[in-house]
């Protein structure tokens, strides 16, 4: 199957920690002084190189009632919650084939501007894609059709064009990118419609090897030289698609988790590496993150 690429979209990525947890004994906030807290303003523009520029510096003080026409912000300084990790963007086939055909020139003009911290925004984040996209010119998996031990795994498809943009995107980051993998779908002989395309299920008989693959993806990359800081279960697990796609309920998604990736993960040394659950859009979140408290 061959697809056409339209633009080299660039998906933010968000990232936090939740490792922060909020104190136990919060500290009464009569006790705390906002006053000596500053808050630095950064803004961007045409004519700014590409960089968020520094443009004021505020501080907070004591105010009594604004007026409605008073843009305010309140803060409650006993209150904290994750630590913000950074920004970044997907690295995926269409970007890294459309990066191959700039001249040298352009290339490192375009990896200055996305990843240098000192003269570009300093992306600190990265994402691309476990087998093909729909942001792939062409429809691909790691391993030849029926083969369950993965005995024939091999990523070679993409040192053509995709690894040598990730090696090229971390080097300009001074090796500070955190790159996470996700499948937008397993082999069509692991799912349920044997389709890559318009969604489906990943079949109950390939939980095991489905969870090795990630494995391996991630092995072979870290092989030649692509570091793996983290991965997600699936993209969009709940967005049938004309494209790659694969479904999982939430209960779906946990019970993959707790009895197959996360034992894999950590039966081969790959404990420390985050694993993402619902990559997908947040308007659920608290849905699927209460499925996922159950019975973990």
């Amino acid at each position: 199957m061959n697809k056409s690429i339209l633009c080299t979209a660039i998906i933010f990525c968000f990232a936090f920690n939740n490792e922060k947890k909020q104190s136990k004994s919060p500290v009464s906030v009569y006790n705390i002084s906002a006053e000596v807290k500053k808050v630095i303003v950064y803004t961007t523009s045409d004519n700014t190189d590409y960089r968020l520029t520094v443009t004021d510096t505020l501080s907070f003080a004591e105010f009594g009632q604004p007026m409605e026409t008073q843009p305010s912000v309140f803060v409650d300084p006993s209150h904290s919650f994750q630590i913000f990790l950074g920004i970044g963007g997907a690295l995926t086939d269409a970007s890294a084939e459309t990066f191959a055909k700039l001249p040298a020139d352009k290339q490192k003009e375009l990896l200055q501007a996305y990843y240098d911290t000192e003269k570009g925004i300093g992306y600190t984040i990265g994402r691309t894609n476990i087998n093909s996209c729909d942001f792939s010119s062409d429809m691909y998996t790691y391993v030849s059709e029926g083969d369950k031990e993965l005995r024939s795994f091999n990523i070679s498809h993409d040192e053509k064009f995709k690894l040598p943009l990730i090696r090229k995107a971390m080097k300009a980051t001074g090796s500070k990118l955190n790159l996470f993998v996700s499948p937008w779908s397993p082999p069509a002989w692991m799912k349920d419609n044997n389709d890559m395309l318009h969604g489906g299920k990943l079949k109950k008989e390939f939980y095991g090897s489905w969870a090795n693959y990630y494995v391996k993806y991630i092995k072979a990359l870290e092989k030649v030289g692509v570091p793996v800081w983290g991965l997600s279960v699936q993209n969009e697990p709940m967005a049938k698609q004309t494209w790659e796609s694969c479904m999982y309920t939430a209960e779906e998604e946990r019970d993959f988790i707790k009895n197959y990736l996360g034992p894999t993960l950590q039966k081969n040394n790959l404990s420390d590496k985050k694993l993402i659950a619902w990559d997908h859009n947040r308007d659920l979140m608290y849905q699927r993150s209460s499925t996922y408290n159950l019975k973990m």
